[in-house]
């Protein structure tokens, strides 16, 4: 299972870059207006570290100014032309969006996806990547595990090509328990990623070898 990184903060994708653990990053209206900063100058700098899909989404609500919108942004920034994957919101209009954008051989996600319907029309659209949030379906009392499991369960039955990124990402057993059940991505926030790496027996580890090898040096 692949990993992306689900924020638009320059110095934590750099330092889950420098690490090796991630090939592409997700971003949203709230994380970039987190930042306060130029939409344009945020992915473009994220891109030049990443050289893998930037998920950058559309902030209309129809969807000629969607494709338009995607346009305009991506125009900006040729050089990483292919990298940008146009994030769309679940809807009527995002999925016309949808179709449009992959019949111009535009990548795109489509996001806020809340059950496995929702993901087979997005699929049937064209998308490249689905994004379903099993984090704030958890939230609700609802098994956000069981959702992504059954949409890698139908893509899989039936050959889809559309990929799969598990959002909404709250903990590491969220991250594990996607790759055990054969999710495509996973977009984990860089808190997360962090969670991921300490483990308080590995350090104790590290402790333990540095004090017995600085005890043998000493004799």
């Amino acid at each position: 299972m692949k990993l992306f990184i689900d924020t638009a903060n320059v110095a934590e994708i750099r330092r889950a870059a420098d690490m090796g653990v991630i090939c592409g990053v997700t971003t949203n209206p709230s994380l970039i207006a987190k930042e306060g900063r130029d939409f344009v100058e945020v992915v473009k700098e994220i891109a030049s570290i990443v050289d893998g899909p930037i998920s950058a989404e559309v902030i209309s609500l129809e969807a000629d100014k969607m494709v338009k919108e995607a346009q305009e942004f991506i125009a900006k920034m040729p050089e990483f032309e292919d990298n940008i994957v146009v994030k769309l919101p679940f809807c009527e209009e995002g999925l016309k969006a949808c179709k449009m954008l992959t019949d111009l051989g535009i990548d795109t996600n489509v996001t806020l996806i809340f059950s496995a319907a929702q993901a087979i029309l997005a699929a049937n659209a064209g998308a490249t990547f689905v994004s379903p949030f099993l984090g704030r379906l958890d939230d609700i009392g609802t098994d956000g595990i069981a959702l992504i499991e059954e949409i890698v369960e139908i893509f899989n039955e039936q050959l889809i090509d559309t990929e799969v990124i598990a959002a909404s990402i709250r903990n590491p057993i969220h991250v594990t328990t996607c790759a055990r059940i054969g999710c495509d991505i996973a977009t984990v926030p860089y808190g997360v990623i962090m969670q991921m790496l300490n483990h308080p027996l590995t350090t104790s580890g590290i402790e333990k070898f540095l004090k017995d090898w600085d005890g043998f040096e000493k004799k």
